[in-house]
């Protein structure tokens, strides 16, 4: 089973806000998810970004692959 880790996106119409999830890769974005680990609103100014820094660090370790955009909201919260 290959993990991912990315984003599921919640909230209204044109107000995006987007869970930071593992799943399975082949579920679909909205679909059955492992965990939530943290949450992005891009909408805040500036962005709000929370993430389970403990959490996330475990899924990298067991060989979650994180998708791009991801990778950029770790790098930003320093976890690699």
């Amino acid at each position: 089973m290959a993990v991912k880790m990315r984003l599921s996106r919640v909230g209204r119409k044109k107000s995006p806000i987007y869970r930071i999830v593992v799943a399975d890769s082949r579920s679909p974005r909205d679909g059955k998810v492992i965990e939530n680990i943290g949450r992005y609103n891009p909408q805040d100014d500036p962005s709000l970004i929370e993430i389970d820094e403990e959490k996330a660090r475990d899924w990298l370790a067991k060989g979650a692959q994180p998708t791009e955009t991801v990778s950029k909201l770790l790098a930003v919260k320093g976890i690699s």
